[in-house]
């Protein structure tokens, strides 16, 4: 037998969710205020990661988490890095949000431009098909193959260094003795486990660490590595409902 009360909250919720207030999008369903996005700076900032991407994923929230990181971090000493650019959407938006032109610091991109490094991929990953994935991610021409476009994308601003190659192995490239911003985004646990550990001591103090796969739906093993890494540097990490997770450096 059907509950009433049951079916009222349902409509109700239904109701709210279809009203021009409500934001689904990216596997998070809210409805909570997201006039951010009409935010002009936002804007703005949200289009350019769209033109580097040639393609609108959908991405409002999670990158507003981006841009509210990056703006915290680009108070404190230190320079950015990326680690997973792919053609740059979340780079080039904070860039484009912080003015970057005008901040007195460099930020570092590494990535492989060919997709996830098959030697990288850790056993119980390979196991659910992330070898698969990768091939038909690249096929599809998601993962961005051609460094000079990416170059290309980032020409308007200063102080930007593209490194290309396999992470871990690309880690010491990075010269900054201190780092206030750290972007993963490498859709691979190990890689993602290394990168953090690398630069933990880099960190400068209420540095932010965004993990951009930490929470995010079928990335389960990304999850289990960080939280092992974060007990072993005695910190915790905040699940964010956008699929992302945020470290904080003491």
């Amino acid at each position: 037998m059907s509950d009433p009360l049951q079916e009222a909250r349902s409509r109700r919720i239904h109701q709210i969710l279809n009203t021009e207030s409500s934001y689904i999008q990216d596997g998070l369903a809210s409805i909570h205020s997201s006039r951010f996005m009409t935010d002009p700076a936002f804007a703005d900032a949200y289009a350019r990661g769209v033109k580097a991407a040639g393609k609108d994923y959908m991405w409002h929230w999670r990158v507003h988490l981006g841009l509210w990181a990056a703006s915290v971090a680009g108070r404190l000493p230190g320079e950015f890095v990326e680690c997973g650019v792919n053609a740059g959407f979340m780079s080039s938006s904070i860039m484009q949000y912080l003015d970057w032109n005008r901040m007195e610091k460099t930020f570092y991109l590494l990535d492989t431009f060919s997709g996830i490094d098959e030697k990288y991929v850790s056993e119980a990953e390979r196991a659910e098909g992330i070898l698969e994935k990768n091939r038909d991610l690249l096929e599809e021409g998601f993962y961005v193959t051609d460094p000079a476009a990416v170059e290309k994308n980032f020409t308007q601003w200063k102080r930007v260094k593209i490194i290309q190659g396999s992470i871990p192995e690309i880690l010491p490239l990075v010269p900054a003795e201190t780092i206030a911003f750290l972007h993963v985004d490498l859709n691979c646990a190990p890689p993602e486990a290394a990168c953090v550990e690398f630069f933990w001591n880099r960190l400068t103090p209420g540095a932010l660490v965004l993990l951009d796969d930490y929470a995010y739906f079928g990335y389960h093993h990304q999850k289990a590595s960080m939280d092992e890494l974060a007990s072993k540097l005695g910190v915790s990490i905040a699940s964010i409902p956008t699929g992302q997770g945020l470290m904080i450096k003491p």
